[in-house]
């Protein structure tokens, strides 16, 4: 068996990177696609490796040399890399192919070693290995029959997305016999050239071929494996979290805040969102009118001001909408004076937008980071604080301090002169949710400098629309940051989101109800795991101290690298001091369901050692 690369193309899209080079010597965490693939390929006895080159293809020659760990290198020019696609470069090794069976790979890929051993060791002489259709992909997709015939090519121009279903992207990594290539695909792939002209692709003479005979190839789904095409710098951003050594995965991963969808196959248990509400028909009414909303212009601060208002009953000089909770913790902290008061371990986002010297911490002496509204005052009555940050419940501790407890801490910030910011993003998690907010006109005119931030990405489970709210009677510093945001910093899905969300009020409730059943179930399972010391949580989350023999960053990337799991390491967290902590959300029963398999997997493995 021999393996034919197709090297010739100009990789434009991946801009700088392929400026004075080719796309397979583009480097991913360090290594050159062309070693890596190299490297897999010497590893199967080759009789040959043949490269067809064209764009920079001395560079491509001249680094890879002749040979490769003992396997001989053949190279085939491609005068005309520019005017041609690569039926054309596969037409100038048609020689090649018909002395000997071939692995055909397409030189832009990145993929696990066992992928060349699964197309090699199957019996199929005619084979292309394929994977379910995922959102990122792009180009040729094929149908399969129950028996692993394709029988369909399906080229761009084709593509439907009312079949994503039963769509397979073509890996394009091939193994032909060379009975196939010298009776079939040679003779096919010459009049194609002929008839059609050379600017094609040399899959459409395999759709040719199976819509002949659907029995000529057959397609090798994988599963878990991992691969990646590498078309432009997206693309080599997102290969290289997928590839990235032990030591960097969790900062490739970690370092994106957000965007997991370019990962299908992965569960976040990172980021906190309601699993339930989603499933509202209010997510189906958005989606219906998503054209109109793609199209037009949001409204600006006024309306959105409020819509806000009506979903959450405060008036509307108390109430100003974020692009997210982000964008008012920004301006919020930018704008108030003095010193801050936070308890740590805590949600950084908000010391961070502060300087380190303004900060005064409080951090609770007990193993589950307990305290309670008298421990911040007892705390900050000697420890004066202009102002007093209360995430509640608390991220990561899921800490939660009684509505009644908030009001008296409230009334003590009052009569100190501190003024009291309370994030209650996750308040809509607690037991008795609805008893808990503090977003009343009467409540929030009563304790006038009270700030109260929520996120309603979490509670809600749409943090793809970025929205936020903060709400205070003092309508001065209301006015300021409204002022401080850009007056288009909703966007229509945001806007069209609260116009809409009063009529689906019950399905959040019923959410919200089913949430805190599952959040029950979860943290009885959690606490059969030997290795993990859960501490109690009202939120949509819970804090975890990892148990030997596992450090958090360990068991994070064995979940990671084994189960496909993402967790968030809280070790480095301020408060910690350094032990093993990591915050586990809570997510769907289903997707809770294989988190704990995944957990007792790795138990099973210290049992059996």
């Amino acid at each position: 068996m021999q393996a034919i690369i197709l090297a010739a193309g100009m990789g434009k899209r991946l801009g700088e990177f392929t400026k004075e080079n080719t796309k397979c010597m583009v480097e991913v965490n360090g290594v050159r696609l062309i070693d890596r693939v190299l490297g897999q390929l010497s590893k199967q006895k080759l009789n040959r490796i043949v490269i067809v080159v064209g764009y920079e293809g001395q560079k491509l020659m001249d680094h890879v040399g002749t040979s490769f760990n003992g396997t001989p290198i053949e190279f085939i020019n491609n005068p005309i890399y520019d005017k041609t696609n690569n039926i054309y470069s596969l037409a100038l090794a048609k020689e090649q192919m018909q002395e000997d069976d071939t692995l055909l790979i397409e030189s832009d890929l990145i993929f696990d070693d066992q992928l060349f051993s699964l197309i090699i060791e199957n019996p199929y002489p005619n084979l292309a290995l394929v994977a379910k259709y995922e959102t990122w992909m792009d180009g040729t997709m094929v149908q399969i029959d129950d028996e692993q015939n394709i029988v369909n090519f399906v080229p761009k121009a084709a593509f439907q997305y009312d079949e994503v279903d039963k769509y397979y992207k073509t890996i394009n990594i091939y193994k032909f016999s060379k009975e196939f290539s010298r009776t079939k695909y040679i003779p096919f792939l010459e009049a194609y050239s002929k008839a059609v002209g050379n600017n094609e692709y040399y899959e459409n003479v395999l759709r040719i071929i199976t819509f002949l005979n659907s029995k000529d190839l057959k397609a090798l789904p994988i599963t878990n494996e991992k691969w990646y095409e590498i078309d432009d710098k997206q693309d080599l951003d997102i290969a290289e979290a997928l590839f990235a050594e032990e030591k960097d995965i969790m900062r490739k991963y970690y370092g994106r805040f957000g965007g997991y969808w370019r990962f299908p196959q992965m569960l976040d248990f990172c980021y906190l969102v309601n699993p339930y509400f989603r499933s509202s028909k209010i997510i189906d009414e958005m989606q219906a009118n998503f054209r109109t909303l793609i199209a037009e212009y949001p409204s600006g601060m006024k309306v959105n001001t409020l819509l806000a208002s009506k979903c959450w009953g405060v008036k509307e000089d108390y109430i100003v909408p974020g692009n997210g909770a982000a964008e008012l913790i920004k301006a919020l902290m930018e704008l108030l004076p003095g010193t801050m008061g936070v308890v740590r371990p805590t949600f950084e986002e908000y010391p961070n937008r502060r300087d380190k010297d303004s900060l005064v911490t409080f951090i609770p002496q007990n193993n589950e980071f307990r305290y309670s509204a008298q421990d911040l005052m007892d705390f900050f009555g000697k420890n004066h604080a202009d102002n007093l940050l209360l995430i509640n419940p608390d991220n990561p501790s899921g800490n939660f301090i009684p509505m009644q407890d908030v009001l008296t801490l409230a009334q003590w910030c009052k009569e100190q002169g501190i003024r009291l910011i309370v994030d209650e993003s996750f308040v809509d998690f607690s037991v008795g949710w609805e008893e808990n907010t503090l977003l009343h006109d009467n409540i929030l005119e009563q304790y006038p400098s009270m700030l109260v931030m929520k996120s309603i990405s979490k509670s809600y489970g749409v943090p793809g629309i970025r929205l936020g709210i903060l709400c205070s009677a003092d309508v001065d510093i209301i006015s300021r940051i409204k002022k401080m945001v850009s007056i288009w910093n909703l966007n229509s899905f945001c806007e069209f989101f609260m116009q809409i969300y009063t009529k689906y009020e019950k399905d959040y409730k019923k959410a919200c109800d089913r949430f805190i059943q599952e959040r029950d179930n979860f943290e009885s399972q959690l606490r059969t795991i030997s290795f993990l010391r859960v501490i109690p949580s009202q939120a949509n989350y819970f804090l975890v101290e990892v148990l030997p023999p596992f450090t958090a960053n360990t068991l994070v990337l064995r979940m990671l690298k084994e189960h496909n799991i993402l967790m968030r390491d809280c070790s480095g967290k301020g408060g910690f001091d350094g032990k093993q902590y990591m915050r586990i959300a809570v997510r769907d029963h289903k997707d809770n369901a294989k988190l704990i398999e995944g957990l007792r997997h790795l138990e099973e493995g210290i049992a059996n050692k």
